[in-house]
């Protein structure tokens, strides 16, 4: 019995070089490696081992029942020819670079793995323009409105954190989509050249102790992005990027029907995630959520620490979209504010509702709740509905924020960025900044909550809540503050609401807790 069950192991393991894969960092591997997990598929799956050594490869199809193992020293290094790299027919999405697949592809497949203690490396940083050319002024704001007006990231800036530019990349480094059943364990990915894994439309995703460690001045090299996906797990990672770390969006331009595809997400609703025990980092935000059309609920993330990021938490309701029923707890978010054309001026948590095109309309954001959250930021919390999107059922319990200058405080900040937002004038413009800003909100509620400001900080640094255009707001235990520059400020400036309920709440002495205006 024990040999039978010895051959039986046997078959089902494919070692890509008795497929001719050569680790001779010339060899174009791509064939050989599909042959392998092609014969594995066919023969009722298994596991295509890739040993140790650096194999050079396109596109790698994944098929069903299929695990690619990368042995410890394993290397699956992508092509720097993009025509090695699958033809993307589809376009599943617009933009440069998304008419071609990256160094992995499954698609209308179940049970398929990518595993091991080896290394997924996409050479990305090799189709950057070398020197770097940095990405300056673009359409998507009107710097004139800024703070700083024209100098604001005016070209021969000296920009030190990116995003660099690029003459052509190839796709994103792992796509899975339409697929039951996914997981993705122990990797190391690197360097990736756009975003690094993409779970679309996917139903039942595990992704545990992966590394991701891309060139954090390479834009869109997002970390893991799950796109209109469900019943996923992520823990135990460690991302390092360019763009956001973590994604959950609604995105619904692959247009397909639930029975365009045997397998995946035939919901339609981006739902039933939870994301735990992970250390990020990003140029943009460590967690974003939302954009796109579909649904998006039933969200936890827990235990996570982040850090030099622009944004910690970002929350973004556009094109009609409803996002509902998140908690955060149990988070370090350490940020600061960025130079470069990226989203974002620093906020640990943004939340916003907004249209982002001419005749659009802004999604709607429904319970969301933070607990345990210990931030240090160098700008504050910006939560913005709009008056067809009230932003509803907010709550902060347990929130520690201090706020410090920092390296671009005067060159960039000053500024709320709702980008993508319409019309211009709205998406990056000057502002006053409070250690909390609320406009367009119902049902807002701060317990525990308390603020602290840094030395040195600019006049433009004003209360610590600022709340315009609310309903039911509710504080207790808290302590707040206004900047240090702006003394003669009230801790809390109040309007165009309705009564607040504080109870005890305290500023330091000499301040004044409370200005407002009731309706």
């Amino acid at each position: 019995m024990l040999l039978s069950f010895n051959a039986i192991s046997q078959s089902s393991v494919y070692n890509i070089v008795d497929f001719g894969a050569k680790a001779d960092g010339t060899t174009i591997n791509t064939m050989a490696i599909n042959t392998a997990i092609e014969k594995c598929n066919k023969n009722g799956g298994g596991s295509v081992i890739i040993p140790a050594g650096s194999f050079v490869s396109g596109t790698v199809i994944l098929l069903s029942n299929v695990e690619l193992y990368l042995s410890p020293g394993a290397v699956l290094l992508g092509s720097k020819d993009t025509l090695d790299y699958l033809l993307n027919k589809d376009i599943l999405m617009p933009g440069e670079g998304y008419n071609r697949y990256g160094l992995i592809y499954a698609n209308n497949a179940h049970d398929v793995s990518i595993a091991g203690k080896g290394t997924i490396d996409g050479t990305g940083n090799y189709f950057m323009y070398n020197p770097y050319q940095y990405k300056y002024r673009s359409g998507d704001f009107d710097a004139k409105v800024t703070r700083q007006g024209n100098e604001y990231m005016k070209p021969g800036t000296v920009i030190e954190d990116g995003p660099v530019t690029y003459p052509f990349r190839p796709g994103l480094l792992i796509t899975i989509t339409n697929c039951n059943d996914v997981s993705v364990t122990d990797i190391t990915l690197k360097d990736s050249p756009e975003w690094t894994i993409r779970i679309g439309f996917c139903d039942g995703v595990k992704v545990r102790g992966i590394t991701i460690n891309n060139n954090p001045l390479v834009p869109n090299n997002d970390g893991i992005h799950c796109t209109v996906s469900r019943n996923i797990t992520i823990s135990d990672c460690n991302i390092s990027a360019g763009d956001d770390a973590i994604i959950v969006s609604g995105f619904g331009t692959d247009v397909r029907t639930g029975n365009d595809f045997e397998y995946g997400n035939k919901t339609g609703v981006a739902e039933n995630v939870v994301v735990t025990n992970c250390v990020l980092s990003s140029r943009s935000a460590c967690i974003r959520i939302g954009y796109g059309e579909r649904p998006i609920r039933n969200l936890v993330f827990s235990n996570l620490v982040m850090y030099a990021s622009n944004r910690g938490i970002g929350i973004f309701a556009r094109e009609e979209s409803s996002i509902d029923h998140i908690i955060f707890s149990n988070i370090i978010i350490n940020n600061r504010l960025h130079s470069g054309h990226w989203w974002g001026k620093g906020e640990p948590i943004h939340i916003s509702a907004v249209k982002s095109k001419e005749g659009g309309k802004a999604g709607t954001i429904n319970d969301i709740q933070f607990s345990g959250i210990n931030a240090v930021s160098e700008t504050g919390i910006v939560i913005q509905g709009s008056p067809e999107s009230i932003i509803t059922n907010i709550g902060f319990d347990h929130v520690k924020l201090q706020i410090n200058r920092g390296k671009y405080t005067d060159t960039y900040g000053g500024n709320f960025d709702f980008r993508p937002a319409y019309p211009l004038s709205t998406a990056l413009y000057k502002h006053d900044v409070p250690g909390v800003y609320v406009q367009y909100a119902d049902q807002l509620k701060f317990a525990d909550f308390n603020l602290s400001w840094g030395s040195n900080l600019p006049a433009y640094f004003t209360y610590g809540l600022w709340a315009d255009h609310y309903k039911n707001l509710s504080l207790q235990n808290s302590f707040l503050l206004p900047a240090p520059a702006n003394k003669k400020l009230s801790a809390i400036q109040l309007s165009n609401g309705t009564k607040p309920v504080i109870w005890n709440c305290s500023t330091a002495k000499g301040i004044q807790l409370l200005q407002s205006t009731f309706k």
